[in-house]
């Protein structure tokens, strides 16, 4: 299917898709995507900070869409955020495209460095705990961040500011397992990853493909945490093989199993 087609829904209207973006990052995360896709898909970018909880995050990002039903993307934070989305609204839900991101709880130990890290950013100063901290982890294992993208997480931090990081960071912490209850999404799903990003590794990717049961994996070689940024040619052919999927039925909101 090409892509005018792919991007075209049933009414012959531009397909609605909302990216959310990973922590201390905005629009700019997914610009290669929106500037690919923007003549055939309408796409709007939330954004986060609102709370410390990762369910009422979720809740104000369903409020802000702007249609009642829409496709969804996220990566990292992002994605955690649309697995909660498709638990409390599954039949507001057609796509679902995971990227770089966690469906499990966090364990212990990186439970105790959230503060430590919320910590270290204010000592350094968040501008540069991104350049120092955090842009190292997002290239691919044995390779060096580019000083375009490091300037670019530096500049998505500082309008995000210490305090988004903060509540960010805490609800990272206290989220809940997703991988109790992923096995009752019917959404046609994409999960991208890289295959050598550091935060999220290949494994995580795997594990929701082989229990989403309407999913395709995609892994790309030599590609970090932000694959949006570091593969955008690859992210975009994947974003509109997945939206020329035929679309979910409405389904009942996928919950947790008992």
């Amino acid at each position: 299917m090409n892509g005018s087609m792919a991007a075209e829904g049933s009414d012959g209207n531009r397909l609605p898709l909302m990216l959310v973006p990973g922590t201390l990052c905005d629009a700019r995360l997914w610009s290669p995507q929106i500037e690919a896709l923007g003549h055939e898909v309408d796409t709007y970018v939330p954004r986060l900070g609102a709370s410390d909880d990762m369910d009422a995050l979720a809740r104000d990002l369903l409020d802000q869409a702007p249609w009642p039903r829409f496709n969804l993307a996220g990566l990292s934070m992002g994605g955690i955020l649309a697995m909660s989305m498709v638990r409390q609204a599954s039949e507001r839900i057609e796509r679902l495209a995971l990227f770089n991101t966690n469906p499990f709880a966090e364990v212990e130990e990186r439970r105790i460095q959230r503060a430590a890290d919320i910590h270290q950013a204010e000592e350094m100063g968040l501008e540069r705990y991104a350049r120092e901290v955090l842009a190292p982890l997002y290239p691919a294992q044995g390779q060096e961040p580019s000083p375009e993208h490091t300037d670019l997480i530096v500049k998505m931090a500082r309008g995000q500011g210490l305090e988004t990081f903060r509540r960010q960071s805490l609800a990272l912490r206290d989220r809940a397992d997703a991988s109790q209850w992923l096995g009752a999404v019917r959404q046609p799903t994409l999960v991208l990853c890289g295959d050598g990003d550091r935060l999220c590794p290949v494994s995580r990717h795997t594990w929701l493909a082989d229990h989403i049961p309407d999913t395709q994996l995609v892994v790309l070689e030599g590609v970090g945490h932000l694959s949006t940024l570091q593969a955008p040619l690859a992210v975009n052919h994947a974003l509109m093989q997945w939206l020329g999927r035929p679309a979910g039925e409405d389904a009942a909101p996928a919950k947790a199993s008992s």
